[in-house]
């Protein structure tokens, strides 16, 4: 007796350390339109695929996923959905980077500059001749300046201070925070990090609502760097929890926006984010208007090649979900 399975067929790639799948084929059809409305689909009527994808057992928390789509702008080379394991996120640096590096390795683009569509604007990337990527961002800005927030840290009542700021995903940013940020402290940089998470949400603390609803769904701290080529070091905590073992794209956007925003990030000028396992992006900003567009730059190795089994008789073909 036959048993029908669904066959997904993806690329998986690590940018600075972070990992990234690229679907290429086997989602349902989303029926078109702009990439913020294929998304909407997707959430709404297939999420049990993004969870195939990233959640245990074929991903893991930290896994992003991201979903080649068609495109609505006729400048962009194709559209991409990003997604982890408990949702969807608006953009994503890292997997941008990992993106090019896969479609580069699949001989869809070539040296030059390719636009993709998010579902929060258009990104470009640019691929040099010996395979270096740099992206350019959608615009990022500064929200609000050192907003308090208030909450129990190991039987402490306990107050830090954070910029709220948008890369193409809302961030509560932290310099002055008491913590160390090392390897062998991961751990305690999670709880620290959701602690502060919770509180946003207990607060009702939002970036621009009018901007993704203005949720704020990721939290970065920052510290002095480990290596001299480098201006700071960050542990950035995603959504579900995981931590970005990248110095985080849509970070680093944030966290510059609000450099540029207290007089100490000229445009051109590079700034260097270590991220907490000691790699590296470099980037910049340049003004179009009155928009602040990054520029980032890291890089992105293929790490396998494969083709996802979804069996009927399995109980699990569509992750486990917690």
């Amino acid at each position: 007796m036959e048993h029908p399975l669904t066959s997904i067929r993806v690329i998986d790639s690590h940018t600075e350390g972070e990992p990234t799948r690229v679907v290429l084929d086997g989602f349902p059809d989303l029926g078109g339109g702009t990439v913020a409305q294929q998304l909407r689909v997707l959430r709404e009527h297939h999420d049990q695929y993004r969870s195939a994808v990233v959640n245990e057992p074929r991903g893991s928390d930290y896994l992003v996923g991201a979903l080649i789509c068609p495109p609505s702008d006729p400048r962009a080379t194709c559209g991409v959905i990003f997604f982890n394991n408990v949702g969807y996120l608006n953009a994503c640096g890292h997997g941008t980077i990992g993106l090019a590096a896969t479609l580069a390795h699949l001989g869809r683009i070539g040296p030059g500059s390719h636009v993709v569509e998010t579902p929060v604007g258009l990104v470009t990337i640019h691929l040099a001749a010996n395979g270096a990527v740099s992206i350019e961002n959608v615009p990022s800005y500064r929200f609000a300046a050192q907003v308090p927030i208030r909450f129990d840290w190991r039987g402490r009542l306990t107050t830090v201070r954070g910029d709220i700021a948008w890369g193409g995903n809302w961030f509560y940013l932290v310099s002055e925070h008491g913590q160390t940020l090392a390897t062998d402290n991961i751990e305690s940089l999670t709880e620290f990090a959701w602690a502060i998470r919770q509180a946003l949400e207990r607060a009702g603390t939002r970036g621009d609502k009018s901007v993704a609803h203005g949720l704020i769904d990721h939290v970065e701290l920052f510290g002095p760097p480990t290596r001299p080529d480098a201006d700071s070091r960050n542990f950035v905590l995603c959504p579900g929890k995981a931590y970005d073992r990248s110095p985080c794209g849509t970070g680093t956007s944030a966290k510059m926006a609000c450099l540029f925003a207290d007089g100490k990030l000229a445009p051109g000028q590079p700034w260097r984010q270590e991220s907490i396992i000691g790699s590296r992006f470099v980037g910049s900003i340049r003004l179009d208007g009155n928009a602040l567009v990054p520029t980032l730059s890291g890089n992105a190795h293929i790490t396998a090649e494969a083709v996802l089994r979804l069996d009927d008789r399995d109980p699990f073909r569509y992750g486990i979900r917690t």
